[in-house]
């Protein structure tokens, strides 16, 4: 499987290097010599995983997700509306290559900040737009009577990715991150303290304000009984917000979360139905 994952790696990047004229048919802007590539991705997310999207300096997003319960449980539950968790949160543009963010999540009551900071953008000389994104959760969920020798550093865990896009064409766009976690607290029995893993997704424009998203998220260290999260979105741009509609089969949205504790079987019928909200200031 590994060996897979590579193949996929190395064609997304041969691909990428092999296209001619790359911005004949690109949305792009021009910085003295150099054309450069835009609007890869509309939002900060693809469905999940973060997109090589930096907010413009000074500009804000307030955020706010939902992942509700499984759509399995039916009409008992409300097909998982009954069973709602939340994310609140903003992300602000430092520069024009920076971006910090924090947020809080309902399920595990987890703290996230984030920084966000472009490596490479793709242009007329070279294919690829490459950003940095590392993270640090808080886990305050945690009690003392259950773990009495715990410290605050017990509480945190660390995500590091590498967004690498490539803009297509105006309709499509594409994305791989490798993502390296690391948990401070964990179970030996059931899992590891440090775990990689392999995502892919991508865009496809249907109209001006509407596009369709996947990704998929290969753990290569996970338990037995979690999953590869596989996500499906709808992007709708409306003025100065961007609302996506999605359906997942992991329900946390910590970057950690969702990648190494997805439970869902989209098989059974067991799969989260969600939102993103950004609002643009």
């Amino acid at each position: 499987m590994r060996k897979m994952v590579l193949l996929a790696c190395l064609s997304f990047v041969m691909a990428a290097t092999a296209q001619e004229d790359l911005l004949n048919e690109l949305d792009s802007v021009q910085v003295g010599d150099e054309a450069y590539a835009t609007a890869a991705f509309k939002g900060l997310q693809i469905v999940t995983l973060q997109t090589t999207k930096i907010p413009a300096k000074n500009e804000f997003y307030f955020v706010v997700s939902h992942r509700f319960g499984t759509v399995k449980d039916g009409i008992s539950e409300f097909f998982g509306l009954d069973m709602a968790t939340t994310k609140l949160g903003g992300v602000y543009g430092i520069t024009e290559w920076l971006s910090v963010s924090a947020s809080r999540h309902t399920m595990l009551k987890v703290y996230e900040t984030g920084i966000k900071y472009r490596l490479a953008r793709q242009g007329s000389s070279f294919p690829l737009e490459i950003v940095g994104y590392n993270t640090a959760g808080i886990n305050t969920f945690l009690e003392e009577e259950d773990y009495p020798k715990l410290e605050f550093a017990d509480r945190l865990t660390y995500t590091s990715q590498l967004l690498i896009s490539h803009k297509v064409s105006d309709k499509v766009s594409l994305e791989l991150v490798p993502t390296y976690i690391h948990k401070n607290l964990y179970d030996p029995a059931i899992e590891n303290d440090n775990q990689f893993a392999v995502g892919a997704g991508g865009r496809v424009k249907l109209t001006k304000r509407l596009s369709l998203n996947m990704e998929y998220v290969y753990n290569a260290d996970k338990p037995d009984f979690y999953v590869n999260p596989l996500s499906v979105g709808l992007d709708i741009e409306t003025g100065g917000h961007i609302f996506q509609l999605l359906f997942t089969n992991s329900q946390a949205m910590t970057e950690s979360g969702y990648i190494t504790n997805a439970a869902g079987d989209w098989g059974d019928g067991d799969f989260f139905f969600g939102f993103n909200l950004y609002r643009v200031f």
